[in-house]
């Protein structure tokens, strides 16, 4: 068990986890238990978890599935210990548009603690399409359903 950390500034936290996320490497991934509560909270379109391992593993999924994926922390907003970040995520798919570099825009409502770690990380972004359209063949298919609903 670690010992119990000193109050940190919502600021100074906020701008430690964007550091964190902005140079985030695969060796990084092991760290997270820095920056996050061991019963942190997160939720993406994909994924809903609890606890530091079980946010470790979505991220080293990250590493493992796309080719050079990082955050580019575009803005932020702090309030108390909360914290809303925008963001553009960029990555490569890795078999298909090899080395054609993708952007996901999203945002980031953070939770943190006394301590300036994060109790509650929830991304936003529209996966349909920010993700789906970029796919060879659902891709179509979304593209194809997002003309006929604006009909």
């Amino acid at each position: 068990m670690q010992p119990p950390r000193a109050p940190i500034s919502a600021d100074d936290a906020v701008t430690r986890v964007v550091a964190f996320f902005e140079h985030l490497s695969p060796a990084d991934v092991a760290t997270l238990g820095a920056f996050y509560a061991p019963d942190a909270r997160f939720k993406d379109p994909f994924n809903e978890v609890q606890g530091v391992p079980a946010i470790q593993r979505i991220f080293e999924h990250m590493f493992v599935s796309l080719d050079q994926p990082r955050f580019v922390v575009t803005g932020r907003v702090v309030q108390g210990q909360q914290c809303f970040l925008t963001w553009d995520f960029l990555f490569a798919f890795k078999g298909f548009h090899k080395g054609v570099t993708q952007t996901v825009r999203g945002a980031s409502h953070l939770v943190l603690d006394a301590q300036g770690l994060v109790t509650l990380h929830r991304d936003y972004w529209d996966a349909a399409e920010e993700l789906y359209e970029k796919l060879p063949v659902v891709g179509a298919l979304m593209r194809w359903l997002k003309q006929r609903a604006n009909r």
